[in-house]
């Protein structure tokens, strides 16, 4: 069945969405990218309305994939877990994801890259964490190998130490290795690195005082 397009108006609280009138009344709103070729007498069939409300829910999606990424880098998976939170599921879920690849929207190993430089800039840990770290956002295990293999274990342990021993450069020694040795722990270190870290800087915080 063919129905006469009657109507095209803007909303009036979104202006990126357009009402449709068939037939002299209200049918559905469309997003203004997917009315875009929509004409005022034209007639358009039942498939047809199928095919564009269908068009406009992938680009609702991807429109909500976009905000959510303007935020902060993401991963694939925590793109396709927030769409899916917003019932975008199935084909549809793949062919925004698909877009937004295409786009170069989402690329995992561009923000396993992103994530490793502000870990190592603000808040540093281990190889071992971050590679868990970037597990738990879905990045695949060759990618994080790509990612953390040019790393050194000994200057992700300095840097992280330096980053927190003015909290206790007027400790007591024992108080001192106790305290930085549970902090670079946390961080993922082992024992034998984060000795070696804490002793040393010990030996410079010691240093400066003569």
């Amino acid at each position: 069945m063919n129905h006469k397009i009657t109507k095209l108006s803007v909303q009036k609280k979104n202006h990126q969405r357009v009402n449709v009138y068939l037939d002299g009344e209200f049918a559905f709103g469309l997003s203004r990218i997917t009315a875009a070729w929509l004409q005022v007498g034209q007639e358009i069939s039942d498939d047809k309305i199928e095919e564009l409300r269908n068009a406009d829910g992938i680009e609702v999606a991807y429109q909500q994939a976009l905000k959510f990424m303007s935020y902060r880098p993401r991963s694939e998976q925590e793109v396709r877990q927030n769409l899916i939170k917003h019932d975008v599921i199935g084909d549809n879920l793949n062919r925004v994801i698909e877009r937004l690849q295409y786009n170069g929207y989402i690329d995992d190993k561009r923000f396993a890259q992103i994530w490793v430089e502000n870990r190592n800039e603000h808040r540093p840990r281990s190889k071992r964490m971050l590679a868990y770290e970037l597990r738990q956002h879905g990045i695949e295990q060759n990618t994080i190998e790509q990612i953390t293999d040019g790393l050194d274990e000994y200057d992700l342990a300095q840097q992280a130490a330096r980053k927190q021993v003015q909290k206790y450069k007027k400790l007591e020694w024992i108080d001192f290795q106790k305290k930085l040795l549970g902090f670079l722990s946390r961080r993922g270190f082992n024992y034998q690195t984060s000795k070696l870290i804490v002793d040393q800087t010990w030996e410079e915080l010691r240093s400066e005082e003569y």
